[in-house]
């Protein structure tokens, strides 16, 4: 009975251990691609923020606010799943309609609202990369592990316990042969003696 769980247990671990070489494949190129995607919202972040330092100046003109014209007021994510993760995707975001009187307004407002509200865009969006790559390496160090648990446990572990258990039963077999060889001939023994008898 122990050689038959041992074997359907080695089975099992040789059918699921592929499956899990295959998500770890998946998490690491998931994560050299989401890696690179950040790095160049990052990168693209960090541009259009030198873009506004040019004119950053003019927004100490206390005419009109227009902070609150580029606070998100809602974030609109979604997920995909990959390798069996789930990550949060970026979508867009939306901000409160901007009301101001443009008679009054500098003839910058507009290009400055627009231009801050792309960089909280790109902010918003590198968090979520960010995020979602925090999930796939927790995902990938699992895989990893378990993969290790069974290229380096359990499979040679199933692998010597069958040995073991093999050895043992050819022994067994063995001395069941030679005790049947020996009650074997005390039979043809006792047979003999009591035909000489």
């Amino acid at each position: 009975m122990e050689l038959k769980r041992q074997r359907d247990a080695l089975r099992q671990y040789e059918r699921y251990l592929p499956v899990l070489q295959l998500k770890k494949q998946q998490l690491q190129m998931e994560i050299l691609r989401m890696s690179a995607l950040l790095e160049e919202k990052k990168s693209s972040e960090r541009r259009r923020t030198a873009e506004a330092l040019s004119w950053a100046g003019l927004l100490a003109d206390k005419t009109v606010d227009i902070r609150p014209w580029v606070k998100p007021v809602k974030v609109f994510k979604s997920s995909r799943n990959v390798a069996g993760t789930d990550l949060p995707a970026f979508e867009r975001l939306e901000f409160a309609q901007a009301d101001y009187d443009l008679f009054i307004a500098p003839i910058w407002v507009d290009a400055a609202i627009e231009a801050l509200k792309v960089i909280t865009a790109l902010r918003e969006e590198i968090r979520m990369i960010e995020s979602a790559v925090a999930v796939l390496r927790q995902e990938l160090r699992i895989a990893t592990q378990r993969v290790n648990l069974f290229e380096k446990i359990k499979i040679p572990e199933a692998e010597e316990a069958i040995r073991v258990i093999k050895i043992y039963m050819g022994d067994q077999m063995a001395n069941a042969v030679g005790r049947s060889k020996i009650a074997k001939r005390k039979i043809e023994a006792e047979e003999s003696a009591e035909v000489n008898a």
